[in-house]
């Protein structure tokens, strides 16, 4: 594994040893679904680590997304969640129910998203990087042409347009503050989202429901 090395001169008077992440707002849906980050940008000895501090209410998530440079740990602090993966060489979906004490881990590059199950959800996702790399699915839906989504995977060309057509930039925290569906993620629940049945580290059953089979930040 490769190791940064820091040419850091610690006799430096602009040497940083602590920060406050509230200074540092990467993304703020509201008062409830936000967050803050902290880099090499910021903190000047950090190593090869950076991190985002998470908030969520109840089924708000971190939009499905890569980091091409860095493994990501996603520690629960408090609430709960699900961190969801696709395994790249199984081509299949694991889905990770977090709470407090525990984390679940997301390989360099794969994509990743993680939902909260209830309110008041607060994660820590740790990266072993000092600048975070960060590539969007709403990006990547809204930048590739409608005609290619189509001629590549046989679907209706003016349906493609029709559907991506709200999706106007990165959106980070989903869904959408201005969304109007009929059917919001938190109505899925009782109706469309399948019930897990999982056990956490202590042996105790837990049912969590979970969805669906770059810039720098």
């Amino acid at each position: 594994m490769n190791k940064m090395i820091s040419y850091m001169d610690f006799t430096s008077p602009s040497v940083q040893y602590s920060y406050d992440l509230r200074n540092n707002p990467l993304m703020r849906k509201d008062d409830r679904n936000y967050i803050n980050s902290l880099s090499v940008k910021q903190l000047n000895t950090l190593g090869n680590v950076s991190l985002l501090d998470i908030f969520l209410s109840k089924s708000n998530i971190v939009e499905p997304h890569t980091h091409q440079n860095a493994s990501e740990l996603v520690y629960c602090i408090s609430g709960a969640a699900v961190v969801s993966l696709i395994n790249p060489f199984t081509k299949k979906l694991v889905n990770i129910p977090i709470s407090p004490g525990q984390v679940g881990n997301i390989p360099q590059g794969w994509w990743h998203y993680e939902i909260a199950t209830v309110d008041n959800t607060h994660l820590l996702a740790i990266f072993d990087a000092p600048i975070p790399e960060f590539i969007a699915g709403s990006d990547m839906l809204r930048l590739t042409p409608a005609e290619i989504l189509s001629h590549s995977y046989c679907l209706d060309e003016a349906l493609i347009k029709e559907a991506l057509a709200p999706i106007t930039k990165t959106v980070v925290i989903g869904p959408p503050a201005n969304c109007h569906q009929r059917h919001h993620a938190q109505d899925y629940e009782q109706s469309n989202i399948p019930h897990t049945n999982l056990r956490d580290q202590n042996g105790y059953a837990q049912q969590q429901w979970v969805i669906g089979n770059g810039g720098h930040l």
